[in-house]
């Protein structure tokens, strides 16, 4: 939780009043990797910080999974549109290394809007951190190959890449495994 409260107070300046009561709903979650966090059908209950590990998320297919994003450690994470709608996921959630979570309900969410003064700050930036991600992966899409968004995944977080299948790495970027391949080739 010290990784966490650090965070809260550079990122808020959180008062110790508020912290008291946001840490109280905190609870600490310990998984292995390939750890199913949410399967499709099921709704999102949790926003979670990542104290260490790597997240996907991804649509399963019988050949080759549609892997849509990467989380990593010191990033808030969750299905965020079941989240704020509480209904049903239309994709899945699962840890690619062993991963340390710290963990709020929807419910104890709401508590901590109404009962400090920072919470709202809180939740604005979970969420627009998350709406971040997912608009530069959109625009990425848009704009740029695949090998400069792979390049880009490689130089943002060089060191998890390493933790990461390169089957997921294909998918994400929007290529086959053999195309990434090619690609790595290229640039190597």
């Amino acid at each position: 939780m010290e990784q966490l409260r650090k965070y809260f107070d550079e990122t808020f300046n959180i008062s110790e009043e508020d912290w008291k009561i946001f840490s109280s709903k905190l609870f600490r979650l310990e998984l292995p990797k390939k750890e199913i966090l949410l399967n499709i059908g099921q709704t999102e209950n949790y926003l979670s910080f990542i104290e260490e590990g790597v997240v996907r998320f991804y649509i399963p297919r019988l050949e080759n999974d549609l892997t849509t994003g990467f989380l990593f450690k010191g990033t808030f994470l969750s299905a965020y549109d079941s989240f704020l709608t509480q209904t049903p996921s239309k994709y899945r959630v699962e840890t690619i290394t062993p991963t340390i979570l710290w963990r709020l309900t929807y419910c104890d969410l709401q508590d901590i809007y109404r009962q400090t003064t920072i919470g709202n700050l809180i939740g604005r930036k979970a969420s627009e951190e998350l709406f971040l991600k997912k608009h530069q992966r959109e625009l990425s899409f848009l704009h740029d190959t695949a090998e400069e968004r792979y390049l880009r995944l490689f130089t943002e977080r060089p060191e998890l890449i390493q933790h990461i299948p390169l089957k997921y790495i294909a998918s994400y970027i929007g290529v086959t495994p053999q195309a990434l391949s090619r690609i790595r080739k290229r640039i190597s």
